[in-house]
């Protein structure tokens, strides 16, 4: 690594800073009673319906309808995605084939005063709307949120019917599996048109759920008599689900809410803030520690400790653009927590290396680079096989959207329950981004920070850094 010059303590750790109290307390601007908010903070993270509690309600078809295993099938994989969509990981879907009842449960919104099952209800929203639509062009609403952008082909009442086939290799026995489509007579006609000027240029139509795309077939012909076929690398299990996706935008029925009622936190909010109190004690008597043992070095380990929490709680939070925020539980806690056991090891295994290089007689610029060094490939064992438990834990028991869920959840863990989705999915979360941020502040700001301070004479002193025997 180069010098790193005097200055870049001082920026690190205002980015730091900067980062901590953005994430605490977010970005807002009102105008009147118009709240915009423009960085969430810890006041819009949900929390799971083991701390605050939540709703539980039962949809039924409306009317008389006797619904089908297949068609309740689509039913909860609509409610599922409109979780999904709202970032709830904290949720229960069951259905009741017998009564043709799906039940759901999940938490209160954040920052929710007024629990009104009810009202919390609409949050779900009526049945989604299903589209297909010209090529998978996107544009942005006023309130920033990614919408389809395309011509719409066909809407949900245009599909008759959504299912799975199969052609089998005569000679390898395997079968390929596809989604099949049925059209209403105006749908067929309206996708034959759509076909015929996509398929010269192999263009695409995508398939949408509200604003969310599910699938973008390529035209490979054109389609004159509505019997069309969505094929790819799919298998019985992610055919199935796509077809189940499909037809929930054209059941022959609407879902309504036969009952609803609230649920009490298993734990509640007094195990909250036990635990968030618990959290600042420890933190506190960690930063105690580390500054009386390695002194410099645990100052700088404080500051990126302190960074690394901010930023398992800006993650949480919805705080990165690129990344929608979660629900968090008390597991969701235990994953904060463990990660920043994980963030102490990290800065004593790089302070003892340190010691080491200055007890040998190093000066202290080596002494330094070295340290981090031979610290480093100790860290990235332990941190990179943290992140594969937390990558299966997730994919084991994610939200059935999530990337993780779709390659776990239909091969190896297809038999795990859904029923605790939300909170073993929260740990996962919490325990990763901890130890990705485990890297970025325990290592790569430490860094930076420890080498800069180096650089002044009156942090020279080997015994600011453990060192001193040979000083």
């Amino acid at each position: 690594m180069r010098k790193v010059k005097k200055p870049v303590f001082f920026i690190v750790f205002a980015v730091i800073a900067l980062f901590t109290l953005s994430t605490l307390f977010g970005v807002h601007s009102q105008y009147g009673d118009i709240v915009t908010t423009y960085v969430h903070g810890v006041d819009d993270i949900r929390l799971g319906i083991d701390i605050q509690g939540g709703v539980d309600v039962t949809f039924e078809p409306a009317g008389d309808v006797d619904a089908t295993e297949e068609q309740m099938d689509a039913a909860l994989e609509t409610i599922r995605l409109r979780l999904a969509n709202q970032n709830i990981s904290d949720s229960e879907t069951y259905v009741d084939y017998k009564s043709n009842r799906i039940i759901v449960r999940f938490p209160w919104q954040a920052g929710e005063t007024n629990f009104d099952p009810e009202e919390a209800v609409k949050e779900l929203g009526e049945t989604a709307e299903l589209t297909f639509r010209y090529g998978t062009d996107t544009s942005m609403d006023e309130e920033g949120n990614t919408i389809p952008a395309g011509d719409i082909v066909l809407s949900g009442s245009d599909v008759e019917q959504a299912g799975t086939g199969a052609t089998q290799d005569q000679t390898t026995g395997e079968y390929t599996w596809m989604v099949t489509l049925e059209l209403t007579d105006e749908g067929a006609e309206k996708f034959y048109e759509a076909t015929s000027e996509l398929y010269q240029s192999q263009g695409q139509i995508s398939i949408w759920m509200d604003n969310t795309m599910i699938s973008a077939p390529t035209v490979s012909s054109v389609i004159s008599d509505g019997q069309a076929t969505i094929t790819g690398n799919f298998t019985y299990e992610t055919a199935k689900e796509l077809a189940d996706r499909i037809n929930s935008g054209a059941l022959p029925f609407s879902l309504e809410t036969t009952s609803f009622k609230t649920i009490s936190p298993t734990m509640g909010q007094g195990a909250l803030y036990a635990m968030i109190l618990a959290g600042v004690i420890t933190l506190a008597l960690i930063v105690i520690y580390m500054i009386v043992l390695y002194r410099l070095l645990g100052v700088v380990a404080s500051i990126t400790l302190i960074g690394q929490v901010a930023g398992m709680l800006a993650a949480v939070s919805g705080w990165f653009g690129f990344m929608p925020s979660t629900t968090l539980t008390i597991p969701g806690i235990a994953g904060i927590i463990l990660s920043v056991g994980m963030g102490v090891d990290c800065n004593i295994i790089t302070g003892e290396r340190i010691r080491e290089e200055l007890r040998k007689g190093k000066n202290l610029d080596t002494a330094l680079q070295a340290g981090y060094h031979r610290a480093f490939s100790a860290i990235f064992d332990g941190n990179l096989t943290g992140i594969i438990v937390a990558i299966v834990l997730m994919g084991a028991f994610g939200v059935p959207d999530s990337i993780w869920a779709k390659i776990f959840n239909n091969t190896i863990f297809y038999f795990f329950g859904a029923t605790t989705e939300g909170v073993i999915y929260s740990f996962g979360f919490t325990l990763m981004t901890g130890l990705i941020m485990n890297f970025i502040m325990g290592v790569l700001a430490a860094r930076l920070m420890t080498m800069s301070l180096s650089r002044f004479k009156c942090f020279q002193n080997k015994k600011l850094y453990g060192g001193g025997i040979h000083a």
